[in-house]
């Protein structure tokens, strides 16, 4: 497998290495920052229980909402590809936005504007401190791969890890396939 360099816009997978971690086990991580102060990003394949409407009961909105990872889990965040609909948004990558002017997309949402398609919604996020990312990339507790999906909002959330170890081929397929806790087997 190639070694792909963390970098803002990448995703991350995370090895079979961390299965005890909880916050990160069977993770999918998408990278909106990464420089000398730190890390950043949000896990894209953990929906929580909530839905923006339980949140927000003004806005019936049944869209789910993800567990960003374990910092400020009580902070509401957003990720969009609709710069041109979300002023003030900061661009990842590939078409990817992060944040923006959140009284827009409030009145997006309750004009039904918005949808699972266009923009995810996560509480808390997934942050490292300066070199923290890196040192855990040296010892094999994540893979780097480059955010090639055409839209990665379309994913599937319960088949995503999965299938991304599958790519990798080799020890990584029975992986794949373990159960997600494995002293259950």
């Amino acid at each position: 497998m190639i070694k792909i360099k963390a970098s803002k816009g990448k995703l991350l997978v995370a090895e079979p290495a961390i299965l005890t971690d909880s916050s990160f086990n069977r993770s999918v991580i998408l990278l909106t920052e990464h420089d000398e102060n730190g890390s950043v990003g949000f896990i894209f394949n953990k929906p929580t229980e909530y839905t923006l409407g339980d949140i927000f009961p003004e806005l019936d909105s049944t869209l789910p909402v993800y567990y960003g990872g374990p910092v400020s889990e009580n902070n509401l965040y957003f990720v969009h590809s609709v710069p041109e609909l979300i002023p003030e948004s900061i661009e990842i990558s590939n078409g990817v936005y992060w944040g923006g002017d959140f009284e827009a997309v409030l009145e997006l949402l309750k004009e039904g504007v918005l949808s699972k398609n266009d923009i995810r919604f996560f509480l808390g996020y997934s942050g490292w401190s300066s070199k923290q990312l890196d040192e855990e990339l040296s010892v094999y507790s994540w893979v780097v791969i480059e955010n090639n999906f055409q839209n990665l909002f379309n994913i599937n959330h319960n088949s995503f890890w999965k299938d991304e170890m599958k790519k990798f081929g080799g020890v990584y397929k029975i992986w794949a396939n373990a159960p997600s806790n494995p002293s259950l087997n």
